[in-house]
């Protein structure tokens, strides 16, 4: 069986220089593996809930591991979803890593999945800090994530397609356990949180309309919603049995421009999402395209199979109008699943 260290050590003698990524990376595993037993002691300390009394809440104890595990390697710098500085490791290093410490940290106590978001970008000694994360997620290394659920698995790219390996508990290693995966073609199912839907542009409704009308409407098939409330567990689902993720901008304040963490979140999905044959926009245009102005920026975020991101795009590119006045929903469709 091909263990998390065998792959890396594979992957980095292949070429020159990619020794500090895959030790960055053995260390993010490292770092979820000991995150991963202190989630699975629930409530006692060092699990969720643990505030005061010199505790640590969940994501504030899962950033410090972090931290400490990427400390001793060629990590220059490393930005926090949770942290309003940058924290500066090694200035002569050549790799800087965004972190999404604990997506989701909110289930914990309801023993919902969680999970870890992480993206390595080329970091140059001598520039400052921030530069080598305000650049487009087209220039990563590798990605990938940690879900924390009824085991831990670990979801990377290394830019050579996705990969799934699963924790061992009893060593402590993580194991290859699906190679190459694909976003399966066909899934009849999207993921959003209809509790918003007053608030959604129109394309955005105009596709979930198409969804919900299943074999009556233009899509001609019959859809389900899934809906998990943490962005990896979703991740997981899509790459591996097909369909659509959407967390649109909307009407609120403080949401037009979405919810999500364009380096923490957006960009190590949609790299995800590409190099396993999908497709992550922002409803205009190619998420890894962006170029960030700031550490916290935010941004809408759909990604899945092709055809479907590709049709919610044709309806933000088409300005539809209020949906029921639209000629799609009349007896014969244009668009199948």
């Amino acid at each position: 069986m091909t263990t998390l260290h065998a792959h890396l050590d594979a992957w980095s003698n292949r070429r020159d220089g990619r020794r500090p990524v895959a030790e960055a990376i053995a260390a993010i595993a490292e770092a979820a593996g000991e995150l991963a037993g202190a989630i699975a002691r629930g409530p006692s300390a060092g699990g969720p809930g643990v505030e005061g009394d010199g505790g640590q809440s969940l994501d504030r104890l899962a950033s410090a591991m972090f931290i400490d595990r990427l400390t001793d390697t060629a990590a220059a710098a490393v930005a926090l979803e949770d942290a309003d500085e940058i924290v500066v490791l090694n200035p002569e290093g050549s790799v800087a890593v965004a972190i999404d410490a604990l997506d989701g940290a909110n289930n914990a106590d309801i023993g919902a999945p969680l999970g870890t978001v992480f993206s390595l970008l080329p970091a140059t000694p001598g520039q400052a800090p921030e530069d080598s994360f305000l650049v487009p997620g087209a220039h990563q290394y590798a990605s990938g994530f940690i879900l924390y659920g009824p085991y831990t698995a670990l979801v990377l790219t290394l830019g050579e397609g996705v990969d799934i390996f699963a924790l061992n508990p009893q060593t402590g290693e993580f194991v290859l356990t699906r190679a190459g995966i694909r976003i399966p073609p066909g899934r009849r199912e999207y993921a959003i949180n209809a509790s918003n839907g007053r608030h959604w542009p129109l394309a955005i409704r105009a596709f979930v309309e198409e969804c919900l009308a299943g074999t009556e409407g233009p899509r001609g098939v019959d859809y389900n919603t899934r809906w998990l409330g943490a962005v990896v567990s979703e991740a997981f689902r899509i790459l591996v049995n097909g369909g659509i993720y959407l967390y649109p901008g909307d009407a609120r304040p403080g949401y037009r421009r979405g919810r999500l963490w364009l380096l923490y979140e957006a960009n190590p999905i949609a790299l995800l999402a590409e190099q396993a044959g999908g497709t992550a926009t922002d409803g205009f245009g190619r998420i890894l395209d962006l170029v960030p102005a700031d550490i916290h920026e935010r941004v809408p975020l759909i990604f899945g199979s092709p055809d479907k991101v590709e049709r919610v795009m044709a309806l933000y590119a088409a300005s539809v109008p209020q949906a029921g006045q639209r000629p799609l929903f009349a007896a014969r469709g244009l668009f199948k699943s």
